[in-house]
């Protein structure tokens, strides 16, 4: 269980464009919030709903995608990264600009309001 994570950012994603003018990145870094008791999704959505509407964030569904999908802004820290609910999981998408410090927060906010046991695992993948 971690109750303390450091989330530490090993690598970052890039940025690039395509001819088009697309956004895509490469590589990814993400850090997977696993409960220690399972939850169904619509637990988890309400999780991460309540946070993002209790603390200084600023978010938005930006696709329509058939899973939950934010970018999120951290107003005090100025961190942005991407939140979505996946495999029993909320999971925080590490964005090129994105600070350990804003998810450190966001978890810390998650931990009190959720009150639950957390596992937190990260994955990287080079792209």
């Amino acid at each position: 269980m971690a109750s303390d994570p450091a989330f530490e950012i090993e690598s970052r994603p890039q940025r690039e464009y395509d001819r088009a003018g697309r956004l895509s990145y490469e590589g990814t870094t993400l850090f997977r919030l696993e409960p220690a008791e399972q939850r169904p999704e619509a637990t988890l959505r309400t999780y991460l709903d309540g946070v993002l509407d209790d603390g200084p964030y600023q978010y938005g569904d930006f696709h329509d995608l058939p899973m939950v999908v934010y970018l999120v802004r951290d107003r005090e820290t100025g961190d942005v990264f991407r939140a979505s609910i996946r495999d029993g999981a909320i999971r925080l998408h590490v964005l090129p600009e994105t600070e350990a410090a804003g998810l450190r927060r966001f978890f810390g906010r998650l931990q009190a309001y959720a009150e639950d046991e957390w596992t937190v695992d990260n994955r990287t993948t080079a792209g």
